[in-house]
């Protein structure tokens, strides 16, 4: 269990007179989330698959029943050509399918770092107190946790980890860049529920944190966390 405190430090990091600019998590469309993602943030965005009702079950548009990733993957083996950063573009794009889940490639504006959900709420904890500048964090329905920061980590934070003295294969710890994606909120995983922010995205934290600021809290949790 991740103790109650954890998460109350985490909420009280993002709090602030900005709030009322930060993406809604409830109560508003994919369309309406996707456009702000790339008008307010100048994330680059794509529609992935959706869900369908099948016999009172949701299930994946790709027809596969046994989906891993139900409602939250590309539709496309050439889904990079779709990402746009035009608010204009996105707009058009969920007109024509209003349920596609939200999807933002990796490698353009930021990568993502990407740990175990109680790894990750013990380096919060730890940034928190050594006062570290942090971008967007998500938290998603299969317990993981992405730390969004500069482009290029991708390419970095093996050569980081190592300088920590932990060998790369044994954390579970990987950024993602180049060629890669992450689902975005408001984006459901079928039953398991829907991806969150953990730290939301405001106009305080738009300039993201290098690999190299965050990775050793990141490290020393993801080791704690074997």
């Amino acid at each position: 269990m991740i103790p109650t405190r954890v998460v109350l430090i985490v909420e009280e990091t993002i709090a602030g007179p900005d709030a009322a600019q930060i993406p809604k998590q409830r109560g508003e469309s994919l369309l309406e989330t996707a456009v702000r993602y790339a008008e307010e943030r100048h994330w680059d965005v794509f529609p992935g698959t959706w869900l369908e009702a099948v016999d009172g079950v949701q299930r994946c548009s790709c027809g596969d029943t046994a989906c891993a990733l139900p409602g939250a993957h590309p539709t496309r083996p050439d889904w990079i050509t779709q990402a746009t950063g035009s608010a204009t573009v996105a707009r058009r794009l969920w007109t024509d399918q209003p349920t596609a889940s939200i999807l933002l490639p990796t490698g353009h504006t930021f990568d993502a770092i990407d740990v175990p959900e109680t790894a990750g709420f013990l380096a919060l904890a730890r940034m928190e107190r050594m006062e570290l500048t942090l971008g967007p964090v998500m938290l998603t329905p299969d317990r993981r946790m992405r730390f969004f920061v500069l482009p290029g980590a991708s390419v970095k934070v093996p050569d980081l980890v190592r300088k920590l003295g932990w060998s790369p294969a044994s954390l579970d710890l990987v950024a993602l860049g180049e060629g890669a994606y992450v689902a975005a909120p408001p984006t459901r995983y079928a039953s398991r529920g829907a991806v969150q922010w953990a730290c939301r995205p405001t106009p305080a934290n738009r300039w993201l944190p290098d690999a190299e600021e965050l990775i050793s809290p990141l490290a020393y949790a993801c080791g704690r966390d074997r």
